[in-house]
């Protein structure tokens, strides 16, 4: 791996401009699409394949009673465990050297196996193209040296990228500032993602992120069990008819007799 990086999302500093998801659409080249009002400032309601992140508007009361007005930039968090990659069948979805987690689209069959795999909720299908779409992490930028569009976007300092141990101690160290309800979310669970939050209230507060999200049970079971059980069991079969042919030679048409020893008709 080049250089692992994460990108460090501090909601404390969130501003809700959306500066980060018009950069993205821009960069990106993600055509617009027709929305419906919901009640919300947010727009569009939900991640969509040309949509690779948003922020999301959320209204909340505390225990005092005092209203609160939330914001969160939601999209791909890259896990270093990443599920949509363990279920991908032509390895259209990879990992690369900066540890985010890109594509191939032209690998891409739009079996749609790593929508339902995914924690987050964030690989989307496009119907007119028949391939899956989602932030990359801005894969290109990062291999010319250059921040991610959503990052250099961001007016307040609310998007950081770097080298993860030094993204992890400025998490924490924010953490530490804000006090209260503060925490990180992301470097404890699926092996660690590459997008990290600093979240100015408890996790289970914030709409659409899990609390402890898993991939799940089903993969793991078929990609780290059965499966390569199957292919130890086919390779032993491999093996043994070779060694079968090593050691006895290949049959010959006398030896081809049925089981009460007469000739095959």
């Amino acid at each position: 791996m080049k250089q692992e990086l994460i990108k460090l999302i501090d909601l404390s500093r969130c501003t809700a401009c959306r500066g980060c998801q018009i950069a993205c659409k821009q960069w990106n080249e993600l055509p617009a699409r027709q929305t419906e009002n919901f009640g919300s400032y947010q727009n569009p309601p939900d991640l969509q394949w040309n949509t690779w992140t948003m922020i999301r508007f959320q209204e909340r009361e505390d225990q005092n009673g005092i209203l609160q007005w939330l914001f969160r930039k939601d999209g791909c968090m890259h896990c270093s465990d990443a599920a949509c990659i363990k279920v991908c069948p032509t390895e259209a979805l990879y990992h690369t050297e900066f540890g985010s987690v890109s594509m191939h689209e032209h690998k891409c069959i739009g079996c749609k196996a790593c929508i339902p795999a995914c924690p987050f909720g964030v690989p989307k299908f496009n119907a007119a193209t028949n391939k899956i779409s989602k932030c990359d992490l801005c894969y290109t930028r990062l291999q010319a040296n250059q921040l991610p569009a959503c990052v250099l976007s961001c007016p307040t300092g609310a998007l950081t990228i770097g080298e993860k141990d030094v993204m992890l101690k400025k998490a924490y160290k924010r953490v530490k500032e804000l006090g209260g309800d503060a925490s990180v979310y992301g470097d404890k669970f699926l092996d660690g993602t590459h997008v990290v939050y600093v979240l100015p209230e408890k996790p289970e507060v914030y709409d659409n992120l899990p609390t402890d999200p898993k991939m799940p049970l089903t993969i793991i079971v078929w990609k780290d069990v059965l499966k390569p059980a199957g292919l130890l069991v086919a390779g032993s079969v491999v093996a043994g008819a070779f060694l079968h042919y090593i050691t006895h030679g290949p049959k010959t048409p006398e030896e081809e007799t049925t089981s009460e020893g007469g000739k095959l008709s």
